[in-house]
Formats: C-alpha cells, structure tokens, sequence
C-alpha cells in the first residue's frame, strides 16, 4: 500500500444516488435496429438505458462546469504529435513521435510480426461512450481506444522534448517498449491523473497494468420501474417541390415512455486517492452537477426528452453499496408510476437500513425534490458537509 492509500482520509466514504426520472415519448437508447432498449426483470419487459449511455453525457456535461477532462481517442499519433508541435517540435519530428507512442499500443502477430490492429479497453467505459471528432485529424486510427490526462500528454511530450524530439532516445526498449512509457507516467500514476473523467469512470490498459484507474464511479443500467412495450410511430414527409399527391417518404420508429430508476455509487476515497488529494469537493460538485443535467441525446429532435430528476435519495456512507431491484414491476397510481415507484424505492430502502443495523454506517441521507428550498446547490452542500463529517468519524 503506498503513501496516498494510507494517508487517505475519505477511505470506504461512498456517497449513493437513488433517482427517479419519468420521462414522455422518447427513445433515449438505441439498440442495434434503432428500437429504445429494453430488459427483462421479475419477468416483465422493461424500458432501459445502458450504464455506457448515460456516462458518456455525465462526462459531457462536466466540461460545462469547469471540469478538467480527459481525451479518449483512436488518434493516439495525432493527440502525442499535436503535443510534440505545441512543444516546438517540427511536422515531421511531431509525427514521428506520435507514431512510436502509438505502435506501443497496437498488437503485434506473432507469425508475421506485422502491425495489427490491437485492442484496450477502458474499464467502466463500453463503446458507446464518445470520441471526440475533429475535421483537422488524420484518416489514420487504431482500433484501440487510449485514455490519458492532459498531465500525462504533456510529460509524453515533455520527455520527447528533452531528447530533442528523437523518439529512440525515449523509447529504446525494442522488445517490450511499454515498459518506457509506464516509467514515464505509471510509476506516479496518482501524481499524474488530473483528469476528471478518468478518476470517475477509470482506465483499464491492457499493455501496461501499471496505467490501470480503478473507476470511482459506479453506474447501473437506468430500468424503467414498470413494465413497458415499445411502441411503433409511423410517419410521412412531403416533398414540397412535388405535383403530385401523397407522401414523399414513408417510414417507422420505435419508442416508449418511462419512470427509470438510476443508481449511481461515487466511492470518494477512490476519487481522493486518484487525484492524489487535489480538488476533491470541486470534483464532487462538478459530477453532481453534470449527474442532474445530463440526459442522453438520442432523438432529441424529434422526441425531445428534458425531464430533470422527479425524487432522489442520497446517502453518504461507509457500508456495502446498496441498489433496489425493483424485482416486481410497480402498478400506477394516481396516474402514473412515480408516486408507486417512490414509495418502493423509500420502503425498500428502509427496510434494508433497518435490517443491516450497525453494518448500514450511514453519515447522513438526503431527499430531493419534495421540498422545493432545497434546491440541488443545497443537496451538493449538504453532500460535502457529510463527506466531511465521515472523515471525522
């Protein structure tokens, strides 16, 4: 256990969402044949979001609130090479450092030696979250997805600076190269993570272990508390240049409408030990923040979805993680499914505060969106002061 572990004062301190959302007609997640995506459980279809989605557009909204972020690209040459340029490196020697950092983290057959594209996964991180585009990027990209920090940019460059921008002088182990570039940023990894997003979401490398980011944060699939069946909206266009009566264009979309039930875990002794200590309650604000905005993007013109949070319980804690099944799909009342959705979720959770006992170690718990007063700044205040409060403890 290094310094940073043991120094940690937020150890095992989780603070966990339990939110209710309903929205109207909406497809907020596609699947392959573009219909929203649904689940079984308890034996009842319902509506669902994937973890993925909705992390992506956590991630997202952060930047709005100051967030420093991370970049997540197949363009490993051109992220190092643009690095290498700001530094005042040439064209050809930017490239040519891009391009040895990025041969690193393609695979190599063992028959024909030649490059093949590999692949890395970041762990928490599923392929539907983004890649930012840029129409200036060259065509050329790997299959691997690579997370770094804007620090860990910056001391890949820094390095290729020192050696005059001749990539053999900082990359001269042939046989296993990695290993050059886990000294350079993986021996003080939590020294070298500012970015936000790969503290929340974590890294997972499968070259070098020593790049490895435990993610803490924690999202399950959004389910829709109910049963629910897709339904089928059938629609039409007219050409306006046209003479002739009738329709242009025919075709059909799938969609439905739902109160979904997210749970959200953020392990803040996780966080503080990631970002070695540094702008934990900034950091803790900025995704609460982002956590209330966020809403995926899917259809959004043409089946807006912009329902913020209906009812959230929030515990900040030292006990197991705790999520509500919602085995038994709920029955509407009084016309809808959130009030009968929230009075599961609430009973549920009692009663398993109750039967966990000392085991539970609540700091506090918080209820939003009954008492108009407190508003989401009050809930992130009141969020910080018990995470304070569990440092004590």
């Amino acid at each position: 256990m290094n310094q940073t572990q043991n120094a940690n004062p937020y150890k095992n301190v989780r603070v966990e969402f339990h939110i209710l959302q309903s929205f109207p007609v909406t497809c907020l997640n596609r699947d392959d044949v573009g219909a929203p995506k649904t689940a079984v459980v308890g034996g009842t279809t319902r509506s669902r979001v994937s973890s993925q989605c909705w992390k992506r557009y956590v991630r997202l909204a952060m930047r709005d609130f100051g967030a420093n972020l991370g970049t997540r690209t197949k363009y490993i040459a051109k992220l190092i090479a643009d690095a290498c340029e700001s530094n005042g490196a040439t064209k050809e020697q930017a490239k040519a450092c891009g391009e040895k950092i990025e041969h690193i983290f393609i695979k190599k057959t063992k028959d024909d030696k030649k490059i093949k594209k590999g692949k890395a996964s970041e762990k928490n991180e599923g392929v539907a979250e983004d890649v930012e585009s840029d129409e200036t990027v060259s065509s050329e990209k790997t299959d691997t997805l690579l997370f770094l920090s804007p620090k860990e940019v910056a001391i890949i460059a820094e390095a290729f600076k020192a050696k005059n921008f001749n990539p053999d002088e900082v990359i001269k182990d042939v046989k296993n190269p990695i290993k050059d570039v886990e000294k350079l940023i993986g021996n003080n990894i939590e020294k070298n993570i500012d970015a936000l997003d790969i503290a929340l979401f974590g890294r997972m490398v499968a070259q070098a272990a020593t790049l490895n980011v435990e993610a803490a944060a924690s999202f399950a699939h959004a389910i829709s508390t109910h049963k629910v069946t897709n339904e089928v909206e059938f629609f039409t266009a007219l050409d306006d240049k046209s003479e002739e009566p009738g329709s242009s264009h025919m075709g059909s979309l799938e969609f439905n409408s739902a109160t979904y039930y997210r749970y959200v875990s953020l392990d803040v002794g996780q966080l503080w030990q990631t970002l070695a200590g540094q702008s934990i309650f900034e950091s803790v604000e900025q995704f609460v923040k982002a956590l209330y905005v966020a809403v995926p993007k899917a259809r959004q013109s043409s089946q807006s979805g912009a329902s913020p949070w209906e009812f959230a319980r929030v515990f900040v804690r030292n006990g197991q993680r705790l999520q509500v099944p919602f085995e038994a799909a709920v029955k509407p009342q009084n016309g809808g499914f959130l009030e009968s959705s929230k009075k599961e979720m609430c009973d549920y959770l009692d009663k398993k505060e109750k039967l966990a006992g000392s085991l539970f170690k609540k700091i506090n718990s918080f209820d939003f969106g009954e008492d108009e007063k407190f508003n989401i700044d009050k809930l992130i205040e009141a969020i910080k002061t018990a995470i304070r409060e569990g440092n004590k403890k």
